[in-house]
């Protein structure tokens, strides 16, 4: 294991080298440690992954999660990787700052903060007031988490890769819509990253000893759990006795109730615009508007009716929708 030379007292460790390394296998060494890019997550802060879905992936239960194929060309993932050299030409064309890559996984030099780990987009060079520069490109709808700035699960992102490197700035430059180029600067903060450290070590914590986080009400969540508890095996757990339990589903019993009177008073409110809007297209209101339009006629197929004409096609294309659990309320 080698080391990196960063501005600090104390060099980030270079825990491998990714340069020759299979995406699978440089994979497989991020389940060592919680990497930049997992930091947000970790904490639960992540707008794209519950702790509980990152969990899964570090403890190697992920097999059931959906994968993204890096070679999917519909994936902001692919974009991303493929833009990424371009957005990293025009940062050098924007501020005449040098980047280089850097091809390893990168590990906190303090013995006990061994699982933090880091892979830079690039270092830069020559430059005295910033070290490091994180590549992104934001879409249609990502563009709208950058309109104050950097959005806050890539700032935990950046200030997790200056605690591991040492390094006091980083430069955020990103494209949005793949036609402007925006360099955003951080600095480090030592408060922050306190913080940070102790919060991603709660989570490792949960790593180390096997057990799952606390789900956070996420699609990602739901997901997670799907994951982790695919099948029910037909028993009946009793809770009468576990009052936090027994107060946790009086709650969700009372919220469900009050969704439900919720949106009757919302079902009402839009029906009363839509009668007062007859056969307009478009309302316009003192603080907004709505739009009420007839979609295009489209053609499906009537499979019932194909089937009940034509039988043996069940037999001859069949099509197995995995089950999943559903969760349903009895009082």
């Amino acid at each position: 294991m080698g080391t990196v030379a960063v501005a600090g007292t104390r060099p980030a460790l270079r825990l491998v080298s990714t340069k020759d390394r299979s995406r699978e296998s440089w994979l497989e060494v991020r389940k060592r440690g919680i990497g930049s890019s997992d930091a947000a997550a970790a904490v639960g802060l992540n707008p794209y992954q519950s702790m509980l879905e990152l969990w899964l992936v570090k403890t190697g239960r992920d097999e059931g999660l959906p994968k993204i194929d890096p070679k999917d060309e519909t994936s902001p993932m692919y974009w991303g990787s493929l833009l990424e050299p371009i957005v990293a030409a025009h940062y050098t064309k924007r501020t005449g700052n040098r980047v280089r890559r850097i091809n390893a996984v990168l590990q906190h030099p303090d013995p006990d903060k061994a699982w933090m780990l880091a892979n830079l987009d690039y270092a830069v060079s020559g430059a005295h007031d910033v070290q490091i520069l994180e590549c992104k490109t934001a879409g249609e709808f990502g563009s709208r988490l950058w309109k104050e700035g950097v959005p806050e699960y890539v700032q935990l992102q950046v200030q997790h890769q200056l605690a591991v490197t040492n390094k006091q700035a980083a430069d955020v430059c990103v494209l949005i819509c793949g036609q402007e180029i925006r360099v955003h600067r951080i600095e480090r903060d030592d408060a922050l990253i306190s913080m940070l450290s102790e919060l991603e070590r709660k989570f490792w914590h949960y790593v180390e000893t096997d057990t799952p986080p606390p789900a956070d009400g996420s699609d990602s969540a739901a997901m997670a759990l799907q994951c982790l508890y695919p099948h029910d095996s037909g028993s009946t757990l009793d809770l009468t006795d576990d009052t936090e339990m027994s107060n946790t589903f009086s709650d969700l019993v009372a919220i469900k109730a009050e969704i439900e009177v919720r949106e009757k008073i919302e079902a009402e409110l839009k029906q009363r615009i839509q009668q007062r809007m007859g056969d307009a297209s478009k309302a316009k209101f003192e603080t907004g508007s709505v739009s009420w339009k007839r979609s295009k006629d489209g053609i499906g197929l009537d499979a019932t009716a194909l089937l009940r004409e034509q039988p043996e096609l069940l037999s001859t294309y069949p099509l197995l929708r995995p089950g999943s659990r559903r969760f349903l309320i009895s009082t």
